[in-house]
């Protein structure tokens, strides 16, 4: 069954991603003045009817703590490409994703992507890398846009929240936006890393508290990472972390080993790009489909 769905997924999806690329892409072309207005409603229907092909309903939980007409930089655990379609589909900000340069390779959707002004990081080269960081503290700055970033910097094979990369802490320190813990639960029994096969099921995204930068120093980037990763563990359902991680008590996981998880690799370099793939309820709760 979890291939005839995704079968089904596939033959929605590939007409529907053609028709809104080729849509925002001649509207880029010809510099109609609607074109910018028009890629995140695109995008929004692009993920939404991908999930709902899909079978999958989306949970929202925290989204009042957060002022969306405000730019901020999202950091997320990444599980699954469903994770991506959950908040393209039902973040209630003006977002762009940051994203592997390899993305805008892709026909039809990669000249789409960016003529849509989403952040390309080229991740074996550190002086473009670097240069992606530098353009996407432009557009918050001038644009006040929400970044949404996966410091892991890959999908997490077996659902354990992997060390985070400190590109989108050099970025919000940059900046002086706010940065939103995101943690993501669900994705991966609906589409594990490394198999096509498609689960109906629910994705739950938990929102959590700011965390401010204005007024960091950049050595303190270190700190900031760590933070933001204690937060979005405990936002998860279940993390299964590694030997190690530091986690901070809540109401959605038990306690974790309390020691420091030491550098990744390249940790060195205050200027190390950010990484990733890269849509207020009354309560806690919202349900989206």
């Amino acid at each position: 069954m979890s291939w005839l769905r995704m079968v089904f997924v596939a033959l929605v999806g590939i007409p529907v991603t053609f028709v809104l690329a080729s849509w925002v892409l001649v509207a880029a072309f010809l510099r109609l003045p609607w074109a910018g207005r028009h890629c995140q409603p695109a995008g929004r229907a692009w993920a939404r009817i991908l999930l709902r092909a899909a079978s999958v309903r989306v949970r929202f939980e925290g989204l009042e703590a957060v002022d969306w007409d405000q730019p901020h930089i999202v950091v997320a655990n990444h599980q699954s490409w469903f994770d991506v379609f959950a908040l393209a589909g039902h973040l209630p900000a003006r977002y762009r994703f940051a994203a592997k340069e390899e993305l805008g390779r892709i026909p039809i959707f990669g000249p789409a992507w960016k003529a849509c002004g989403h952040i390309s990081v080229a991740r074996g080269n550190l002086s473009r890398a670097v240069d992606s960081l530098n353009q996407a503290g432009k557009r918050v700055r001038r644009d006040r846009l929400t970044v949404v970033m996966f410091p892991e910097g890959t999908r997490s094979s077996d659902g354990r929240l992997q060390a985070f990369r400190k590109g989108a802490f050099v970025l919000g320190i940059q900046t002086g936006v706010e940065i939103v813990p995101v943690g993501i639960s669900g994705s991966r029994r609906i589409m594990p890393k490394g198999t096509f096969r498609i689960r109906p099921g629910e994705i739950v995204v938990r929102i959590g508290e700011p965390i401010p930068t204005a007024g960091r120093e950049m050595k303190e980037r270190n700190q900031l990472r760590d933070e933001a990763r204690r937060r979005v563990l405990g936002l998860m359902d279940d993390p299964g972390a590694l030997p190690g991680d530091v986690s901070i008590p809540g109401p959605h996981r038990g306690p974790d080993p309390t020691s420091d998880p030491g550098p990744e690799a390249g940790s060195g370099d205050p200027s190390e790009p950010p990484s990733g793939a890269s849509d207020p309820p009354s309560s806690h709760e919202e349900t989206r489909r």
